[in-house]
């Protein structure tokens, strides 16, 4: 995410991305982990990141994502995808076998590719909301986060 939008500033955009670099932490080491020949750590980092990312994207989907759409149907041909590359990953993540050589190599690609997917949410729909959502809609963005994420509470600044 670019440092001058004030994007990080925002305390649920904030926290959306403080959990792309948890999710990027943990898919990092598990890919570390297949280096390592170590399957069964590497396997419960994926399970770790899959948690991750399932109550972030509920968030993000219920939230920020919902917030854009309801401002303009320009939203969607950016939206729908990454919708889409969230589901095609869970899929995955819920299906793979990282002892199998085939999985592995597939797991190091979404790795890859989810590094990709961040930047679209980071460098564009976040700031993007910036401008675009009012104090109702953030306020409803925030309580699909706060829906997503039981028991805890956004960072602290």
């Amino acid at each position: 995410m670019c440092q001058f939008c004030g994007c990080r500033d925002m305390p649920l955009l904030r926290d959306y991305t403080a959990e792309h670099e948890e999710a990027v932490n943990l898919a990092g080491d598990a890919v570390r982990a297949l280096d390592a020949g170590d399957h069964r750590r590497a396997a419960e980092l994926a399970a770790e990141l899959a948690a991750v990312l399932q109550s972030h994207w509920h968030g993000e989907e219920d939230g920020l994502f919902a917030q854009l759409l309801i401002s303009g149907d320009e939203f969607a041909p950016y939206i729908d995808p990454l919708v889409v590359e969230h589901r095609e990953l869970d899929d995955f993540l819920r299906s793979m076998d990282l002892a199998e050589s085939a999985d592995q190599k597939r797991f190091r690609q979404e790795v890859f590719d989810l590094h990709e997917h961040i930047a679209k949410e980071e460098d564009a729909l976040f700031p993007a909301s910036v401008t675009t959502l009012d104090g109702h809609q953030w306020d409803a963005a925030m309580t699909a986060w706060r829906n997503a994420h039981p028991g805890r509470d956004l960072l602290k600044s």
